[in-house]
């Protein structure tokens, strides 16, 4: 498959899956429909299907579901034409198989729509994991060859700050009116004169 060295790991497990022959494609505007592989109630192959990520290789496997012989394998690649979905269903697929130099089309089907669905998302996250990882490389990369920028100050260099308000930066205080005394009477301004001494009053 690939350098022994790099990491295998699993990306989807469908336990069941359908392998049908497809008759040559007519007409490359009309696509492939599963309508034209006959009674899909009868495939040609029954078994499970694993998708393995192996470094940057990607490889969809079909397997016997008890014994784990490897049926057909797909070398899976972005953009390449690797898996096409049929025009007619949403659950059916053509996949191009290898085997020893030489390649092959066969048609692929899931019982359910969500395992097409998980299918198809297995395959794209993986690109998406790969773009993004070269997209971090590069950035490390680029953050490494820029320089550093030096913002201490050099001898005989002073810094001038500017507080809003003017002045030295000292708070002032606005003048403010006497708070009111309380008396018997409920709370008075102090403003207003005292009350005149007693026996003065008219």
């Amino acid at each position: 498959m690939s350098d022994d060295s790099d990491y295998e790991s699993v990306l989807l497990v469908i336990r069941e899956c359908y392998v049908y022959k497809v008759p040559p494609l007519q007409s490359s505007s009309r696509g492939y429909r599963a309508a034209d592989w006959g009674n899909v109630d009868e495939p040609l192959w029954r078994g499970r299907l694993r998708i393995i990520a192996q470094g940057k290789k990607c490889f969809i496997r079909l397997e016997d579901g008890q014994t784990g012989e490897l049926f057909a394998v797909c070398p899976y690649e972005e953009n390449k034409g690797c898996v096409e979905s049929v025009t007619d269903s949403s659950r059916y697929f053509v996949v191009r198989i290898e085997d020893q130099g030489r390649h092959a089309f066969i048609g692929l089907g899931f019982l359910d729509r969500s395992h097409a669905f998980d299918f198809n998302v297995a395959l794209q996250d993986h690109f998406k994991h790969l773009a993004a990882e070269e997209r971090s490389a590069e950035q490390k990369k680029s953050g490494v060859q820029q320089p550093k920028l030096d913002f201490s100050l050099k001898e005989g260099q002073t810094l001038n700050l500017t507080i809003a308000g003017g002045g030295t930066g000292a708070s002032t205080r606005r003048n403010r009116p006497p708070r009111p005394v309380a008396s018997d009477d409920g709370v008075l301004p102090a403003l207003l004169p005292p009350p005149p001494p007693p026996g003065k009053r008219k």
